[in-house]
């Protein structure tokens, strides 16, 4: 469905808590992931993205900034987590422990 030789679409995709941001694109075959994201605009429009520290994936599949797509990929750009998931499970399980623990001394 490419209009020129050579040329894929794909999608820059970048989601806040209230808002979620797609850039369909036209690139050249060989580009990179990071040359596509710095070619859609995104870093302009969201400066606390930084390629450094910000991961990025192709469909929820972590990927290499130096790698190349398909055509109809989508590359997301994924925010840093802001609590650690194991740590929320290990509060939340001592939480349970004595939720238990005084339902059983009632």
């Amino acid at each position: 469905m490419s209009s020129l030789p050579n040329m894929i679409h794909v999608e820059v995709v970048y989601a806040l808590p209230q808002e979620q941001r797609v850039i369909t694109l036209a690139v050249e075959a060989e580009m990179t992931v990071q040359e596509i994201i710095e070619q859609s605009g995104v870093l302009e429009i969201y400066p606390e993205i930084d390629l450094a520290k910000n991961k990025v994936g192709i469909f929820s599949r972590n990927i290499k900034l130096n790698s190349t797509v398909l055509d109809r990929d989508r590359i997301e750009i994924y925010r840093p987590l802001l609590a650690d998931p194991k740590e929320i499970r290990r509060k939340r399980a001592e939480q349970a422990k004595k939720q238990a623990e005084a339902e059983k001394s009632k």
